[in-house]
């Protein structure tokens, strides 16, 4: 008898309405049915972005197409569940108009970061500037896209450092894609030589280095070009496309050394710096041309 009169005052105290939301009744029983459909619906929404993945991973899909439908369908789920989550206690979504605008006042006061930043996030995601993979720089940071997250992005230095990058960043910066228009990446190589150098050896020297090094394409061909007659130096620019973007560095030192070692072979040389410093000494008009002689005690 005892028993039943615990469970009784106990299912009393559940089903006992705590407040009122446009006239239905909120109750811990509707609260923990609230909560355990939103945990259900980010679970779910998990299962769907996995199932996704999946579905389109042998597809013939652009990557950065699977990652945006994986991420929206995410984002859907999650937003269906929390209408549905709501409408349990009482929450429609003609209640949420005043709501939102409530909502809207404080998000442009305190979350305007973090608004300005999830926005930029579906942009990132619609318009793809950048996609998963991408090899960019942005704001003094280099490296490849690891994932674009809602918030943030994830890039990865060649350092194997992760740098989390504010998504507004990718919207309100300069951003270079290495990655964007294809595969290759062509790069300048720039060197001086003194004046006096015969140009057609060094233009076939830069030219030799650059068919003969690996990662280096033929096709498009390498080029030289003579770019300006400098203070101490014929500037030259070897011009090599390479598939290497990841290591786009390593491919630049191992040109340079190669430059350097057949420069020295064929007796160019690279010069430093030079200035000619003339002085000029003042001399005073009205001062004697000679310093006066004193008269010491003793002179005749």
């Amino acid at each position: 008898m005892e028993v039943s009169n615990i469970f009784s005052k106990l299912g009393k105290l559940v089903y006992y309405p705590l407040f009122e939301i446009r006239g239905h009744d909120v109750s811990l029983s509707s609260l923990i049915l609230m909560i355990t459909l939103l945990w259900g619906f980010s679970w779910l929404s998990k299962w769907v972005e996995r199932f996704i993945h999946k579905a389109l991973l042998y597809k013939d899909v652009d990557p950065g197409i699977k990652g945006s439908i994986e991420r929206f369908s995410r984002y859907g789920v999650i937003i269906v569940g929390a209408f549905i989550s709501l409408s349990t206690i009482g929450i429609n979504l003609s209640s949420l108009t005043a709501l939102g605008a409530v909502v809207g006042v404080g998000i442009g006061f305190g979350l305007q970061n973090i608004t300005q930043n999830f926005i930029s996030g579906i942009i990132i995601l619609l318009e793809r500037p950048i996609k998963k993979g991408d090899i960019v720089h942005v704001k003094g940071i280099s490296g490849r896209v690891l994932d674009i997250k809602a918030r943030s992005t994830l890039i990865l230095t060649r350092d194997d450092i992760v740098i989390i990058v504010p998504n507004s960043q990718f919207i309100t910066e300069q951003v270079i894609n290495d990655s964007f228009s294809g595969d290759k990446l062509r790069m300048h190589i720039r060197v001086g030589v003194a004046y006096g150098s015969d140009v057609e050896k060094v233009t076939e020297v830069l030219m030799s280095v650059a068919k003969d090094h690996d990662k280096v394409l033929q096709t498009p061909p390498p080029t030289v070009t003579l770019d300006e007659f400098g203070d101490s130096s014929l500037n030259f620019s070897l011009r090599v496309w390479t598939p290497e973007l990841w290591f786009s560095d390593i491919v630049l030192s191992e040109i340079r050394y190669e430059i350097t070692h057949r420069f020295a072979q064929a007796g160019v040389t690279i010069p430093f710096p030079q200035r000619d410093l003339h002085i000029k000494t003042m001399v005073d008009p009205a001062a004697p041309p000679f310093p006066s002689r004193r008269t010491q005690k003793g002179d005749s």
